[in-house]
């Protein structure tokens, strides 16, 4: 479906809003090209007809956007970074969603500092599961057993993430 068949069936102008309504309202699964690479920018498909069940969003959007900033637009669990092809289907980008650490079926809250960015695979496969951060001690052994083209890979994503000013690298203030 294209963006006129939509505009044509929402009946307004205002199709954008109403599919995110669709979308985060009422369940349904409707992907753009940020989800897959074979759809266009104004290209929509609705992945099934029958929505997934709808829940309370308590999360305002300041909060959401709060969360994303702090963690820098980046997954807390697999370090995927938003809008980049994902990691793990190459066919869509990345996108972020806003998660629980401990999950409000567990007693969590919808504070800010017990919420995280996550991307679709994380959040999707958590299924209120919490992976503690890795030390710096853990990352440094797996970097080690790593292949050369890993850790330098590794080090130019570290190099472009913290450019250097003066020799020192760039400090960034905590909120």
């Amino acid at each position: 479906m294209d963006a006129d068949e939509l505009r044509g069936v929402a009946g307004a102008n205002e199709y954008g809003r109403r599919i995110r309504e669709l979308r985060n309202e009422e369940g349904f699964q409707i992907l753009t090209h940020n989800d897959r690479a074979d759809l266009k920018p104004g290209e929509y498909l609705l992945l099934l007809p029958k929505p997934h069940p709808a829940f309370a969003r308590d999360i305002s959007k300041e909060l959401r956007a709060l969360v994303l900033d702090r963690n820098g637009f980046t997954c807390q669990m697999c370090g995927a970074v938003a809008g980049e092809v994902d990691p793990y289907d190459p066919s869509r980008r990345t996108r972020l969603h806003i998660g629980h650490i401990i999950d409000k079926t567990a007693g969590g809250t919808d504070d800010a500092n017990n919420l995280r960015a996550l991307c679709s695979v994380c959040n999707e496969g958590a299924r209120n599961l919490t992976l503690d951060r890795p030390s710096s001690l853990k990352l440094l052994i797996q970097i080690r057993r790593a292949t050369k083209a890993d850790q330098i890979a590794v080090l130019n994503w570290l190099q472009a993430k913290f450019p250097a000013d003066n020799g020192q690298p760039e400090q960034r203030s905590k909120k």
